[in-house]
C-alpha cells in the first residue's frame, strides 16, 4: 500500500535500518507455544519472558474488549474461586471479585474468621478440600511456604495474592501500565527506592526477562533477599540487561524511566515503625528525585501510600501512573484466573489496541514492542488504510 510506505518514509528517522515484516507474525508464535493451563502463579521466577509477555497480551485483550468494546465474555461461567485472605486488602479483593464476576464466575471470600491455614486442620487437608469445591484458589498469606504447600497438595491452580516474599499479580499490573504508557517495556530502566520487600523481589524475578534494567536503592539492613538477588543477577546476565544495588536513592534514580516505591512498613511490621521511619530518612520520592531521572520519567506505587514515601507533588502529578496501575490489577488478575483453569482459545490473535499497525525489526528504536514477539509495532493513523 503506497500510503503506508509514504508514512514509513516520513518516519525514516525512527525506522532507519528496519525491515517491514508480515503482520501475521504478531500474536501467533506465543499463542501456539505458551502453555499456562493448570499452572500455579506463586512467583514470576517460574515464568519465562515470553510467558510474562503473553499474560500481558491476554490482559490487554480483555481490557480492550470488555472496557472499550463492551463485550460480554462469560469465559468462567460455572467456575468458582476460593479467596483466602490472612491479611486485609482493598485492591486485591476488589479486583479479584469484580474481575472473576465479570467473566461469569463465582468468587468465595474467606477471612481468618472462616479459615486458619495450618491451625484447625493441616494445609494438606485444606488443599484437598479446596480442590474438591473450587476451580482455583487465590491466597493472600503471611508465609510463602504456606502457598508452596497448598500448591503441592492441591489439584487446582494456586495464585499468590501476596506473601512475605512475592507479589506477582501486582507486578503484572505494573508492567501492563508501563506497556500502555511507553508502548514498550524493552529498554526501560526501573528505579526502585525503598524497602527490599516482596514487590521488589517480584520485579527482580521478572524485569530482565522482559528486557528492562533495574536500579535499586535500599537502606543498609533493608536490602532484598540475597538468594533472590543472586538469581536476579543471573537473569540480568542471561538477558543482557543491567542490575545494580546501592544505598543512595539519587544514584538509583539517575536516568531512570520509572520511579517506584512502596510502603516502608508492611503488614506485620507495625512494631518496627519507629525504627523503620528513622532508617528510611532520605528515601522519600520528590521532585528532587525526579530531576535526576530520565526526561520521560513516570511514577508507580502499588498503594496504599503514605506521605513519607512520596510527596504530594509527585504522587498527584501528571507523571504519576498510580491510579491506572491500580485499575490494571483487575485486568491482569482476570487473566491469571482464566489461564489457570482453561486454554485461551477465546482470546484474540491480533493486537486489541484500536490501531492499524505494522511490525518493524529495529532494536535501537523506542517504537512500541509487540508484547508477544520479538518485533516492534509501528502504529499508523486510522485513515492510512
Amino acid at each position: 500500500n503506497s500510503k503506508i510506505y509514504d508514512i514509513l518514509l516520513n518516519e525514516s528517522e525512527y525506522l532507519e535500518g528496519s525491515a517491514v515484516v508480515p503482520p501475521y507474525l504478531c500474536g501467533q508464535p506465543l499463542q501456539n507455544k505458551v502453555q499456562l493451563k493448570g499452572r500455579d502463579l506463586l512467583t514470576l521466577k517460574n515464568f519465562t519472558g515470553e510467558e510474562i509477555k503473553y499474560m500481558l497480551w491476554l490482559s490487554a485483550d480483555l481490557k480492550f474488549r470488555i472496557k472499550q468494546k463492551g463485550e460480554y465474555l462469560p469465559l468462567l461461567q460455572g467456575k468458582s474461586l476460593g479467596m483466602i485472605f490472612e491479611k486485609r486488602s482493598t485492591r486485591t479483593r476488589l479486583s479479584t471479585e469484580t474481575g472473576f464476576a465479570l467473566l461469569g464466575g463465582h468468587p468465595c471470600f474467606l477471612t481468618t474468621q472462616d479459615i486458619h491455614l495450618g491451625v484447625n486442620e493441616s494445609l494438606t487437608d485444606t488443599a484437598r478440600v479446596l480442590s474438591s469445591m473450587t476451580d482455583a484458589v487465590l491466597a493472600r498469606v503471611y508465609k510463602q511456604s504456606d502457598l508452596d504447600v497448598l500448591a503441592k497438595e492441591a489439584s487446582i491452580p494456586i495464585i499468590n495474592g501476596l506473601s512475605d516474599l512475592y507479589h506477582p499479580i501486582q507486578i503484572l499490573a505494573d508492567y501492563l501500565t508501563l506497556q500502555e504508557h511507553y508502548g514498550s517495556l524493552k529498554g526501560l530502566t526501573l528505579s526502585w527506592i525503598g524497602d527490599g520487600n516482596n514487590i521488589l523481589h517480584s520485579i527482580m524475578m521478572s524485569a530482565a526477562k522482559v528486557g528492562m534494567h533495574l536500579q535499586v536503592a535500599t537502606p543498609k539492613g533493608y536490602e532484598p533477599d540475597p538468594n533472590i538477588t543472586k538469581l536476579a543477577e543471573q537473569y540480568a546476565k542471561e538477558n543482557n540487561t543491567q542490575l545494580w544495588l546501592t544505598n543512595d536513592p539519587l544514584e538509583a534514580a539517575h536516568g531512570g524511566n520509572v520511579l517506584i516505591t512502596d510502603t516502608w512498613i508492611s503488614m506485620g511490621q507495625e512494631e518496627e515503625k519507629k525504627k523503620r521511619l528513622q532508617a528510611f530518612q532520605g528515601y522519600q520520592v520528590t521532585m528532587k528525585t525526579a530531576k535526576v531521572a530520565a526526561s520521560d520519567w513516570t511514577f508507580l506505587h502499588c498503594l496504599p501510600r503514605k506521605p513519607e514515601e512520596v510527596d504530594d507533588e509527585v504522587f498527584y502529578s501528571p507523571r504519576s501512573l498510580v491510579f491506572p496501575e491500580a485499575e490494571n490489577r483487575k485486568w491482569t488478575i482476570m487473566v491469571s484466573k482464566k489461564w489457570g483453569m482453561e486454554d485461551n482459545k477465546e482470546f484474540s490473535v491480533w493486537p486489541q489496541l484500536g490501531h492499524s499497525w505494522l511490525l518493524v525489526s529495529n532494536k535501537q528504536s523506542r517504537l512500541p514492542t509487540c508484547i508477544t514477539c520479538s518485533y516492534d509495532i509501528y502504529f499508523l493513523p486510522e485513515t492510512s488504510y
